[in-house]
């Protein structure tokens, strides 16, 4: 086989639906690919829903909501395919998109990791889908959103690479996990997924170390998908996404930073992270639901 698309479902039964039926609508006549949906313990009817509207889809059920990374590890290791594509289901991919990023990875041995442009539903990039590794120091220019203030600044624009042009191949150090597609092959020498990342983070550690195996990370914007950022995400969201969205950065930190910075920068890093957390939290606790 050759492609195995990788989706995981929490509650999102309209949104995993379309993103299905694009999939479905893509002019893949040529490859040989199964979808496969990882359900985690959505218990509102929605999985039994696409179960029902698409009964060529794989389904795994989990018993209880493991997270993105052990959903998608779950996915991988039942997927039959010599490439694998973890695509979010909240996105909707153009006809072409699937076909010829797989043509693109097949056709470049040295790609351990393939991302695609990234739009938003307005059309505008969403700048996560090129970045570079998280840095204390590019990590402070971009919550000071010197990146929005200098866009063409190699210095300040360094964490999503905005200095970059958004529809130029290139070599990057991270793609975004809403549309990952990588080569069995590079899996089995780097191996899945962390699943110390409950979600969040787990998609710049498996770049990391494909990047460490020799491989590069590909950002091929011929191909593009359409990404509903947060749309299940309205009003007051669960505070345990909001830790996992901090707690990711400081389980990168102390997995591959750890001894690359002093100690003080340690104490920063952490620190500081851990204030943002808590503030995240208030400020959650006191949102309005809209």
């Amino acid at each position: 086989m050759d492609l195995s698309i990788i989706i995981v479902n929490y509650k999102t039964q309209e949104l995993t639906s379309n993103c299905i039926d694009s999939i479905l609508k893509s002019n893949m006549n040529s490859l040989a690919y199964e979808i496969i949906v990882v359900d985690n313990a959505s218990e509102d009817g929605s999985i039994e829903g696409i179960q029902k509207q698409f009964p060529s889809v794989k389904t795994i059920l989990n018993h209880e909501n493991q997270g993105f990374s052990k959903a998608n590890n779950l996915g991988m290791k039942a997927a039959g395919g010599d490439y694998i594509l973890l695509l979010n289901s909240d996105t909707i991919v153009e006809a072409n998109t699937l076909k010829e990023a797989h043509e693109f990875i097949k056709n470049h041995k040295h790609t351990g990791a393939l991302g695609c442009k990234i739009l938003l539903p307005s059309g505008k990039l969403d700048v996560a889908c090129k970045r570079s590794f998280p840095t204390p120091l590019n990590g402070i220019y971009h919550s000071l959103h010197l990146d929005d203030a200098f866009p063409d600044s190699t210095r300040f624009g360094a964490y999503n690479l905005t200095y970059v042009d958004e529809d130029k191949i290139c070599s990057i150090d991270c793609i975004m996990g809403a549309f990952m597609m990588v080569p069995r092959k590079v899996i089995d020498a780097v191996g899945m997924l962390d699943e110390d990342y409950f979600m969040y983070g787990e998609d710049v550690d498996w770049c990391y170390r494909i990047k460490n195996a020799g491989y590069q990370v590909m950002y091929y914007p011929k191909v593009r998908i359409f990404h509903h950022k947060k749309a299940s995400g309205i009003g007051k969201r669960n505070p345990k996404v909001i830790e996992a969205f901090y707690d990711s950065m400081i389980i990168f930190y102390n997995k591959h930073y750890q001894n690359k910075y002093s100690k003080l920068t340690r104490w920063c890093v952490i620190t500081g992270t851990s204030m943002m957390k808590k503030k995240a939290l208030f400020k959650n606790k006191h949102r309005k639901n809209v």
